[in-house]
């Protein structure tokens, strides 16, 4: 029976070519869409080089002091004062990790501008993220204390400063009219790795200006690794008591706000999270935000071939009519339908599949995102199939309904 369903459906879909080539379109373009979406949001989302150990991982990325009444704010990354005085007491985490923000700044190569990212850290960020040195090694503690200019770069930056092929091992850099000896080579951060992505890492004592005064606002993120995901909760917890014993300016009254978060809620706290002293971390919401976005998206198209499934029924009424006639159930009909308009959303599906692993290879081959590594994987194809039954279902059911319900005498008229 299912034979000759498919039979039947590929003949309806090469009656139509126009409205056949709307609906694959529409269905293959969403799903090319949400593919390529969910891709990218793997990415940005699970562990990979070289942040292996994210589900272990707490970010502090914010210090918010403010008055009651939130007409004076300050807000900022944490200062190294603030860093080094309360937060290296906790208790809790197996390790934690101090780096700068991001900033980027120019070298000049043999005379050619060169846009560089530099970021500052600890001995503790080459344990806490899994570097793969491809050449020599990280600074030591002696060359922290001292404050020696040595760096660390990526691949990236050895191939553009010094030529393809080249080694940067032993060789000097210079930026912002300093010279920094290369001591290693790792392997490079791609940028959707957004806290530790770089060209430079140098010790952080060579940013003497960030180390002073008492402030607890400044230039560094917070990296705890706690030691098992069960461990998180109590890491967090420790962290709400410990900024109760802070001190900060009387000004600011007593509303100091800080939160250790999981990778996924250190965005979504900025983005969707209410007032900071609610506590609300906004993860719920971008979940709420990212579903409606997906029913809506996947909602068009459905809406379409509803349409489009409706005035087909109406064009085969006198086959409605003629297959009532001589016994069909409205089961078997309804059956048939939605058999013929699942084959039409597996097409779509399949043509959607091909479209996005030219979309992902064109987005990774292109170097818009640097060292972007976009993939299809299991989980995305369950996505996939999953939208594909849900086109089917949702766009066929209505139509399928119609046509249970035409009368066989209309149905048998209609055409003549």
């Amino acid at each position: 029976m299912l034979k000759n369903y498919f039979k039947i459906a590929i003949a309806v879909l090469k009656r139509r070519k126009f409205f056949t080539f709307i609906s694959l379109f529409g269905i293959s373009f969403t799903l090319t869409i949400l593919i390529v979406l969910t891709a990218f949001l793997e990415v940005l989302l699970s562990p990979g080089y070289p942040d292996v150990n994210r589900k272990r991982e707490l970010f502090i990325n914010s210090v918010e002091l403010t008055n009651k009444d939130r007409s004076y704010i300050m807000k900022a990354w944490a200062s190294f004062y603030f860093v080094n005085n309360f937060v290296s007491k906790m208790k809790s985490p197996e390790m934690m990790t101090m780096h700068s923000g991001r900033s980027t700044t120019n070298a000049y190569p043999n005379n050619r501008k060169l846009s560089v990212d530099l970021m500052y850290s600890d001995l503790n960020f080459w344990e806490v993220y899994q570097f793969q040195f491809l050449e020599g090694k990280p600074f030591n503690e002696q060359q922290l204390k001292n404050a020696e200019q040595v760096i660390v770069i990526s691949q990236d930056m050895e191939q553009k400063y010094f030529g393809e092929g080249e080694s940067g091992i032993g060789k000097d850099v210079e930026v912002n009219n300093l010279r920094y000896k290369v001591i290693g080579v790792v392997k490079t951060v791609p940028s959707t790795v957004t806290y530790i992505h770089s060209d430079i890492y140098l010790p952080y004592t060579l940013a003497a200006n960030t180390l002073k005064g008492t402030s607890l606002t400044g230039n560094y993120i917070v990296t705890i690794l706690a030691r098992s995901p069960a461990d998180i909760p109590a890491i967090q917890e420790e962290y709400q008591q410990l900024l109760k014993k802070v001190p900060h300016p009387e000004k600011y009254h007593d509303l100091l706000f800080s939160y250790a978060d999981t990778y996924l809620e250190s965005f979504t706290r900025e983005l969707f999270g209410r007032s900071a002293g609610s506590g609300s971390s906004g993860r719920d919401r971008f979940f709420l935000v990212m579903v409606m976005m997906i029913l809506v998206f996947l909602l068009l198209p459905t809406v379409n071939l509803m349409n489009i499934n409706v005035s087909r029924i109406m064009e085969r009424s006198s086959e409605i009519g003629l297959r009532k006639a001589f016994g069909a159930s409205s089961r078997t009909l309804v059956g048939q339908f939605l058999v013929e308009n699942l084959i039409l959303t597996i097409l779509g599906g399949l043509i959607g599949l091909l479209m996005a692993l030219l979309v992902i290879s064109i987005l990774n081959s292109s170097n818009l995102i640097s060292n972007l590594n976009l993939k299809i994987n299991f989980t995305v194809l369950c996505y996939s199939l999953l939208a594909c039954l849900v086109f089917g279902l949702i766009s066929g059911v209505y139509p399928a309904w119609r046509m249970s319900k035409l009368n066989v005498v209309t149905a048998l008229k209609a055409n003549n």
